[in-house]
C-alpha cells in the first residue's frame, strides 16, 4: 500500500521539517520526505496544497461510555468521532458502568479498541475502588494491564490520606494522577458558575473556590510527598496562578484546559440550554481570557476535549436536572484553529504541542516523528476550511455541543496511522 501526499506543509515541532514537502507512505511507514518525489505508482495520491500535515493529534480526556452506557457512545462510535475530529489517539476516562477499577475492564476496552485499529485507545483507570474515594484501586495491577494514568474523573479524590497514597504510588509506577479538582461540599447541587450573571438567571451555582481549594491542597501535598500530578480541565484565573507558582517551584505538575472553557463563558446561560452545562462550569469572560494567557505563557500544557456524550432525552430537560458535559472530539480542532490560530494567539507549532506532543508526554507515550522508516502517525488539517457546526452530521452517537451553529475556520480532514487511514469528505 502506497500513499503519496503532495505539496503538504509539514509541521514538525522537533525542527526537522517545516515547509512544503511531498511524503510517500509505504505499508504504513514513512518512506520518503522530499520536494518533489518521483512518479512511482501509488494506491492513493492526494494533492494537499494549502493543507497542513502534523504529528497525529491526541485527546487525553474522553468519555467513551463503554462498558455500560453504549446508548450514549461506544468504543466504535468514539473511534469514528475521534478520526473525524483529527485524532489518531485518545485516552478514555474510567467513569463507566462498571467503573474501570479492575484489570479485566482495562483489558476489555483495549481489546475492543484493537478491533478497529484506526485510532489508538488508551485507558485511564480509577484511583479508588468504584470511584468512591475511600480505598485505592489495585494500581499496580491496573498499570500492568495497560492503564496509562489514574483518575476518579467526575469526582475529586477528596480524602487527603487517600490522595497521599495515590501520589506515592504514582511515583513508583510512573503513572500520573489526573485530578478532577472539586470540593464537593462547596458545589452540592450547583450546576453553574457563581457569578452576577448566573445569580440573575436563577440557576443553582457552585463557587470557583471548589476547584481552587482542591488544587491548592494537592499542590501542597505534591510538595510534601512527591508524585506525578495532572490537573484536568482547569477553569479559573486563580487555578492558572496556582499552577504557575507550582511550576516556578519545579513541582511535577501539569494541567490541561478544554476548548469550551477557553471559548465559551457563563454569559451564554441565559437561554438555559443544557448543552452549556459542564463540570467544571463555564466561568466568566475574565477567567476565559486568563486561560488563553495561560496557554500563551506555557503554564497550561495541553488542550483536551473532555468529550462527554449524553443522549438527547437526557439533555432535553431543565438545566439543573440535566447531566454535565458536552461532546468535543469533532469540534476541538475547528474551535482551536478559529480562536487561536486565525486570531494569531498561537502559531501552529504551539498548537501541535498542545494537541499532540504534550498530551502524549504527560501520559508517558511515544511521540509521532517524521523520520524515515517511522510508522506514519499524522493528521491532515485544512486551516482555511470554513464550516458550520452541525452536530447531526457528526460520527458521535450524541449531539450535545455548546458550539452548535457556530462558524469555524479550520478543520481536520484526515488521519493516517500506520496502514489505517481516514479521509473526510472535507478533503478537497
Amino acid at each position: 500500500m502506497k500513499i503519496y501526499l503532495r505539496n503538504a506543509r509539514v509541521v514538525d515541532p522537533s525542527g526537522k521539517y517545516d515547509g512544503l514537502f511531498d511524503l510517500m507512505i509505504v505499508d504504513g511507514a514513512i518512506q520518503e520526505i522530499s520536494s518533489p518525489l518521483g512518479g512511482n505508482p501509488v494506491n492513493y495520491e492526494i494533492n494537499l496544497r494549502g493543507k497542513l500535515v502534523v504529528p497525529g493529534l491526541f485527546d487525553m480526556h474522553t468519555h467513551l461510555r463503554e462498558p455500560g452506557q453504549e446508548y450514549k457512545e461506544d468504543i466504535a462510535s468514539g473511534i469514528a468521532a475521534a478520526a473525524n475530529g483529527g485524532f489518531t489517539g485518545i485516552a478514555a476516562m474510567p467513569n463507566t458502568d462498571p467503573v474501570v477499577d479492575s484489570a479485566d475492564v482495562v483489558k476489555y476496552v483495549i481489546d475492543r479498541a484493537k478491533q478497529s485499529g484506526l485510532v489508538d485507545v488508551y485507558q485511564i483507570a480509577a484511583v479508588t475502588e468504584g470511584r468512591k474515594g475511600e480505598r485505592l484501586s489495585e494500581m499496580k495491577d491496573l498499570s500492568e494491564a495497560g492503564a496509562v494514568a489514574f483518575s476518579d474523573d467526575g469526582s475529586a479524590v477528596s480524602d487527603s490520606h487517600v490522595m497521599r497514597l495515590a501520589l506515592q504510588y504514582s511515583s513508583m509506577l510512573g503513572r500520573p494522577i489526573i485530578q478532577h479538582c472539586e470540593d464537593h461540599s462547596l458545589t452540592k447541587s450547583g450546576s453553574a458558575n457563581e457569578s452576577a450573571e448566573t445569580i440573575r438567571y436563577g440557576l443553582k451555582t457552585q463557587h470557583r473556590l471548589a476547584e481552587e481549594l482542591i488544587l491548592s491542597r494537592d499542590i501542597m501535598m505534591l510538595k510534601a510527598f512527591g508524585g506525578k500530578y495532572h490537573a484536568t480541565h482547569i477553569s479559573t484565573a486563580e487555578s492558572v496562578n496556582l499552577v504557575k507558582r507550582a511550576k516556578e517551584e519545579k513541582l511535577p505538575i501539569t494541567c490541561d484546559v478544554t476548548p469550551h472553557h477557553l471559548f465559551l463563558d457563563d454569559n451564554l446561560l441565559g437561554n438555559y440550554d443544557s448543552d452549556y452545562k459542564v463540570n467544571p462550569p463555564l466561568r466568566t469572560k475574565e477567567d476565559r481570557e486568563a486561560l488563553v494567557e495561560g496557554l500563551k505563557n506555557g503554564i497550561i500544557d495541553a488542550i483536551a476535549s473532555d468529550h462527554a456524550p449524553h443522549a438527547l432525552h437526557e439533555k432535553e430537560v431543565e438545566f439543573d436536572a440535566a447531566p454535565f458535559g458536552m461532546i468535543g472530539l469533532e469540534t476541538t480542532v475547528g474551535a482551536v484553529m478559529t480562536e487561536l490560530y486565525h486570531k494569531e494567539v498561537l502559531d501552529i507549532q504551539a498548537i501541535v504541542r498542545l494537541l499532540s506532543l504534550n498530551p502524549r508526554r504527560i501520559l508517558g507515550l511515544a511521540v509521532p516523528e517524521f523520520n524515515l522508516g517511522a510508522k506514519a502517525d499524522l493528521t491532515i488539517i485544512d486551516p482555511d476550511y470554513e464550516w458550520v457546526v452541525e452536530p447531526e452530521k457528526f460520527k458521535s452517537k450524541s449531539k450535545n455541543t455548546g458550539f452548535k451553529g457556530m462558524r469555524f475556520k479550520g478543520s481536520a480532514v484526515g488521519i493516517i496511522r500506520g496502514e489505517k487511514f481516514f479521509f473526510s469528505d472535507r478533503l478537497k
